[in-house]
């Protein structure tokens, strides 16, 4: 399943109606923490590639039948800007730059890749019973994809959808 997104803040709204949709769609129910967190992870997303690439994108969502236990769910926004994704550090007053953040203390995974002219941003959840996440760096290896990025202000956090 995708949407294509255009370069308009706008368009943040819409993919979190299409996302709700199609995890209605699914089984997922809107209330369950999943769905919220799938929710959030697709407006962080999204956001990054309206306000920082300025071009369209396009929003995938792999979602895995509603009975099928420890299944993963993938969201991808690709986009043909070739910049790279960078974690940023946000003060207390800072209205953005925590997206990221955000990403890598919700997913069990996240990453990145060149695709063409462009890049793809991912993420994924393991659909199980058991909580705690799988730390995968986004750049390769077996660490938080904010390993290295010292004095960042993200260390110790903990984040919780609501």
């Amino acid at each position: 399943m995708q949407l294509e997104i255009r370069p308009d803040p706008a368009e943040v709204g819409r993919a979190r109606r299409w996302a709700r949709s199609r995890l209605a769609g699914s089984g997922i129910g809107a209330d369950e923490p999943l769905a919220e967190t799938l929710i959030l992870l697709v407006s962080e997303l999204v956001t990054n590639a309206v306000v920082h690439t300025g071009r369209p994108a396009v929003l995938r969502l792999s979602l895995p039948g509603a009975a099928t236990e420890g299944a993963t769910v993938r969201l991808e926004v690709a986009d043909s800007s070739s910049c790279a994704p960078v974690p940023r550090c946000a003060d207390g007053d800072a209205t953005g730059g925590r997206g990221l953040a955000l990403v890598d203390g919700l997913a069990d995974r996240w990453g990145w890749s060149p695709e063409g002219a462009g890049k793809r941003i991912w993420c994924e959840i393991d659909r199980c019973a058991q909580g705690g996440r799988e730390a995968t760096s986004a750049f390769g290896g077996g660490t938080s994809a904010f390993e290295g990025y010292e004095g960042l202000g993200y260390e110790g956090l903990a984040y919780e959808a609501v």
